[in-house]
């Protein structure tokens, strides 16, 4: 039997699941932007970095950032703004998949809690900490540094759920592979 090659998905399973993971994404950002949002949209409370960085954790960096770039841009042009997209913004959500692929592909290649912690810790350092905030101060200044502790409690939580789903034996077979 042939095997279906998908040139960076690998396969046409490794695309649909990417696909079906940047749709998660979507409406979870979408759900959040429009009932989780405080303060004209500095303080929203949101998981959408979520199925991203599982992305990056099932599949690698490659894919972990394209499923970032392309729920970043959907979730732009399915919303009701009218101002152009921050493409240091888009640059984050990229940086937030291969962030968590890159690390937990590269450097931690033993399975378990730690490699889901570590990668997700360092995907929120680099892609949320550090350059969507840099892409946020062209509209809010410097009010964007009280978006930072609202990632110190989100990435936890994000964190602890991964956790909860890696006890799951059917969930736990896409890291294993």
């Amino acid at each position: 039997m042939k095997k279906n090659n998908v040139r960076v998905f690998g396969s046409v399973r490794m695309l649909t699941a990417a696909a079906m993971l940047t749709a998660m994404s979507v409406v979870i950002g979408i759900f959040c932007k429009n009932f989780l949002n405080f303060g004209g949209g500095l303080f929203r409370v949101t998981f959408e970095n979520l199925p991203i960085i599982l992305s990056g954790i099932f599949f690698g960096p490659a894919v972990g950032g394209l499923v970032g770039l392309a729920t970043d841009l959907i979730s732009y042009f399915l919303s009701s703004q009218v101002y152009p997209p921050n493409l240091i913004v888009t640059l984050g959500a990229a940086a937030v998949g291969a962030v968590a692929g890159l690390v937990s592909h590269v450097f931690i290649k033993k399975n378990g809690y730690s490699r889901i912690i570590i990668s997700a810790a360092a995907a929120h350092l680099v892609g949320s900490v550090i350059i969507k905030p840099i892409g946020l101060f062209t509209f809010y200044s410097w009010a964007v540094l009280w978006r930072l502790p609202l990632y110190l409690c989100i990435a936890p939580i994000e964190i602890f759920i991964m956790c909860m789903l890696y006890k799951n034996k059917s969930f736990r077979r896409f890291f294993e592979k």
